[in-house]
């Protein structure tokens, strides 16, 4: 059974919610040029009346001004002067207004790049439940790209958009609204008040701060992840607002002295404020874990062995007493620092 693509889905949900904007913005010229109908036939009622030349109801004088206004008036030419000047003052009123408006709804309609913003901004309107990135530089992308390969909905922020990023992202279906994260208005833009979490990939603490804060009280409820230099100050923010803020040097650190050390271990992942991480390390013959029991590493480096390879066999969720022995090699789960204390006694 065949089904319709998801970004097609959005990409005609956002049309119509685009279009519906332009309606109301045309909702102006189409009221003025009703006022001017309205008001031409009821002038032209009175003035036939007092000129001798009276027509018989008030509507019959609306419609005869509506018929001049496209030059197809519906009766015969008035004798009267001040009845002659409706003739020939009404089309340009009345179609000018008319025209003006209709040709501005007819660009702006088919030429939804020329308002890229505004089509970003329809776009995003109609999200939910997604994720706000702001910032769109290198790491910004790769978390694009991470959220969007995981089937999530993203809209994005940034100031100073790269027409490269910002194109690479637009061809996944995701809206880029440039503007301003830390101002309520831009955030709205991005449809906060329906979002699931706010990531702040900005290079500046104090900005990702300022913009966390400012979405948290439009939206109590939007989880918020947070990129922080200082390691004590992302502390605090997790311990005082519940963020999930995330030290650069403390995720990269771990990664590089396993590297180092020749183990591998994955960036920490936050769970109720503890970091934990997933480590890759072969116990060296003849090292401090060699000859150990399952147990006994646990309870003396606090990790969670999930699995024991040896001799190209492999045990998931090993027990306490298991051996480990030279050369096997094995998967810890625990605190990046307690990981590279491991990876040390494993050499």
């Amino acid at each position: 059974m065949n089904t319709i693509p998801k970004h097609t889905l959005q990409h005609w949900r956002a049309s119509i919610r685009d279009t519906s904007l332009l309606l109301r913005e045309f909702g102006w010229p189409l009221l003025f040029f009703l006022l001017v109908i309205t008001g031409g036939g009821v002038a032209y009622h009175f003035i036939a009346e007092a000129v001798g030349e009276p027509v018989p109801t008030l509507p019959e004088s609306v419609y005869s001004i509506l018929t001049m206004a496209f030059l197809q008036p519906s009766g015969d030419f008035p004798r009267n002067p001040f009845l002659q000047v409706f003739y020939f003052l009404m089309p340009i009123v009345g179609i000018g207004a008319l025209a003006q408006g209709l040709t501005d709804f007819g660009i702006l309609l088919f030429n939804r790049r020329a308002r890229s913003r505004e089509w970003e901004i329809a776009v995003a309107s109609i999200l939910n439940n997604h994720h706000i990135l702001v910032g769109l530089g290198h790491l910004g992308f790769r978390v694009v790209q991470q959220l969007h390969e995981m089937g999530e909905q993203v809209a994005v922020i940034e100031l100073d958009p790269k027409a490269d990023l910002t194109a690479a992202v637009q061809k996944m279906g995701i809206p880029v609204i440039s503007g301003d994260a830390s101002r309520e208005i831009t955030l709205n833009d991005a449809n906060v008040k329906d979002a699931k979490s706010i990531i702040m990939c900005v290079q500046n603490d104090a900005i990702n701060l300022k913009t966390a804060l400012k979405a948290r009280t439009i939206n109590p409820k939007i989880m918020v992840v947070i990129r922080i230099f200082d390691d004590d100050f992302a502390d605090e923010l997790h311990e005082q607002f519940g963020f999930n803020a995330l030290s650069g040097t403390a995720i990269a650190a771990p990664a590089f002295a396993a590297s180092a050390a020749g183990a591998d271990i994955t960036n920490p992942i936050n769970i109720e404020g503890e970091s934990l991480s997933l480590a890759r390390l072969t116990v060296s013959p003849k090292s401090a874990l060699d000859g150990k029991t399952v147990g006994q590493i646990e309870d003396g480096y606090s990790v969670s062995i999930v699995l024991v390879r040896h001799d190209h066999t492999s045990e998931l969720h090993p027990t306490d007493k298991l051996k480990v022995k030279g050369n096997d090699m094995l998967a810890v789960l625990g605190r990046p620092e307690k990981l590279n204390s491991l990876v040390h006694a494993s050499r």
